[in-house]
């Protein structure tokens, strides 16, 4: 198991699903995880969480979608923890099923203003950081919808995460040789609260139609997450992970 002693890290959207599982799976290997979001309730029972698993953690309230609220918190854990190790972008939106001509154009904003403006400016802020610093590790998480996405109904998602996708490729390779090493994991069909909410059909169904014969757990997501951030994945550059029970190899 990696350490992350001595590490600050970064887990955006880690109030519930993934990334509450991230927050959680970097603090049982010592790392002082600052977990931010929206909804400071969920926020402090993370870092509850955290602290109960004798783990430290603390909360920074912030919408991602505010660029003052972005470089605040950015700022806020520079202030308190004097560096930034590890970055997890994983707050995510996914606008309402509906077919492409049906969508309400007032969703596209807050879709791409979450899963792809919030990207952007979150790796603008941790790549300076880390560049002063000498190096460090980023995730972002996209979804197989960037890659391949055969359910109607989420056309704005999946261009937004195909745009991630794209901005990740970008990135890596632009600062691999600073010591940045920015890599995305792409979820499948994973039991979260986004997931619960997207009107999915039966899971059984949907679980019946993997190689795995079964959906995925949060938890499963952060051990990728985890270790693309960790020394092991020390030659992982620009990768996308899918976790998502073999439904690319479909």
């Amino acid at each position: 198991m990696s350490s992350f002693s001595g590490k600050t890290v970064l887990v955006t959207g880690g109030g519930s699903g993934i990334g509450r599982a991230a927050a959680l799976a970097f603090a049982q290997r010592a790392a002082h995880v600052v977990v931010s979001g929206r909804r400071e309730d969920e926020g402090l029972e993370t870092v509850a969480l955290i602290e109960q698993a004798g783990g430290q953690g603390a909360f920074i309230r912030a919408d991602v979608t505010d660029p003052d609220d972005l470089a605040d918190l950015h700022q806020k854990i520079l202030d308190a923890c004097g560096r930034l190790d590890i970055a997890f972008n994983n707050a995510g939106f996914q606008e309402p099923r509906a077919l492409l001509a049906e969508q309400d154009p007032a969703l596209y904003a807050r879709v791409f203003d979450t899963n792809v403006r919030a990207v952007y400016l979150g790796l603008q802020h941790q790549i300076a950081i880390m560049l002063k610093q000498g190096g460090g590790a980023i995730v972002v998480n996209t979804s197989v919808s960037g890659l391949r996405n055969p359910n109607p109904g989420l056309a704005l998602y999946s261009a937004s995460k195909a745009a991630a996708i794209a901005l990740v490729r970008a990135a890596a390779m632009e600062y691999a040789e600073h010591c940045i090493r920015i890599n995305a994991v792409a979820p499948g069909r994973v039991v979260t609260p986004m997931m619960l909410g997207s009107k999915i059909m039966d899971m059984q169904t949907v679980a019946a139609g993997l190689p795995l014969r079964r959906m995925g757990q949060p938890e499963e997501v952060a051990e990728a997450v985890v270790w693309l951030a960790s020394d092991a994945a020390s030659f992982v550059v620009g990768h996308i992970l899918c976790t998502d029970g073999g439904f690319m190899a479909l």
